[in-house]
């Protein structure tokens, strides 16, 4: 199925998906700083026909998110497929992600995210109910991780067995869960994955800088590339990249109190959307981010000690302009 973000030879910078971080506010953030596909965080197949009303704050998104990926994670390929048409018919977003991949113990628990490594025709058959109940309506796409650990390595098979169950698109993940976040992404494995296969394929994993970008898109045959924890850092890297593989040359760095005023701005667009109820629970629910986007400051450590225990937005104000 056609898809657009690779048309005339783009090759598309992509917003990973990141449960509790991209939200519908951090995906405005990261579309208006130059992301060209968005994803958005998990959503659970069962929680879906269990209570979708409850379950669809996870998938909602703006006109300005597009093109943008709902992500959907189980093991039962007919309710996964159930829920993708729920969410196609009721959203129509541009394509629905199958999470094969993530590392979380509470999604690995219920035989999800990258368990399905460990079991590839159950991975299959999961591919197969999507791709049945709304693969004639948008592309289905699947993200995963190399294997389940270094000794049951399987991304080429993956890719062979999910593509030829029709999936569109695949991202990898250059680790093993059993790295979670540790170790060197796998990127020799990822490219020798993307000149085999028939789809395309997007990177995903250590990319935190605009050469770097250049290096993979020069080096590699990936059709692009997915960014996740170095954009909740510097949501910019976007921007720089694409003008960095545009006119080779670095954009001025971000100061001190541009970030500054970024994380405000953050905090109260989140206030203003009330996605995680009064001041305070907003607060609390942005203190992560707070800390992300400030790795690196001058004083961070004593720095963070304080964004914790930010309360207010007076608070969070009152900090920025005292430091």
């Amino acid at each position: 199925m056609h898809q657009p973000w690779f048309d005339n030879g783009a090759f598309p910078l992509f917003l990973a998906p990141m449960a509790g971080v991209t939200d519908p506010v951090f995906r405005s953030l990261c579309k208006e700083m130059g992301a060209d596909v968005v994803v958005t965080e998990f959503v659970s197949a069962e929680g879906v026909l269990a209570c979708w009303e409850r379950n669809r704050r996870y998938t909602e998104f703006e006109e300005v998110h597009r093109p943008i990926g709902i992500q959907l994670f189980g093991a039962d390929g007919r309710n996964m497929g159930e829920a993708a048409k729920i969410i196609v018919n009721e959203l129509r977003p541009d394509f629905i992600d199958i999470n094969c991949g993530c590392p979380v113990s509470r999604v690995v628990g219920k035989n999800g995210g990258s368990s399905l490594l460990k079991n590839l025709p159950l991975l299959a058959s999961v591919a197969r109910g999507v791709i049945l109940a709304v693969g004639d309506l948008v592309p289905v796409t699947a993200k995963i991780r190399t294997g389940w650990d270094a000794d049951s390595i399987c991304t080429p098979e993956t890719c062979r067995i999910l593509t030829d169950e029709g999936i569109s698109m695949i991202t990898i993940h250059g680790r093993t869960r059993a790295q979670q976040y540790s170790g060197k992404a796998d990127w020799d494995m990822i490219d020798f994955c993307a000149r085999a296969a028939s789809v395309p394929i997007i990177g995903n994993g250590d990319v935190n800088s605009a050469q770097m970008v250049e290096h993979i898109r020069n080096t590699s045959a990936v059709r692009g590339i997915m960014i996740g924890r170095a954009a909740m850092e510097n949501p910019w890297i976007f921007s720089e990249a694409k003008h960095y593989l545009t006119h080779g040359e670095h954009l001025p760095r971000k100061s001190i109190r541009d970030k500054w005023d970024l994380i405000i701005r953050h905090a109260r667009l989140s206030l203003e959307s009330g996605r995680y109820g009064d001041e305070l629970h907003t607060m609390k629910f942005m203190r992560a981010r707070f800390v992300a986007y400030t790795k690196g400051f001058p004083g961070a450590k004593d720095l963070r000690s304080r964004l914790v225990h930010i309360k207010t937005m007076d608070e969070l104000i009152d900090l920025a302009q005292s430091v």
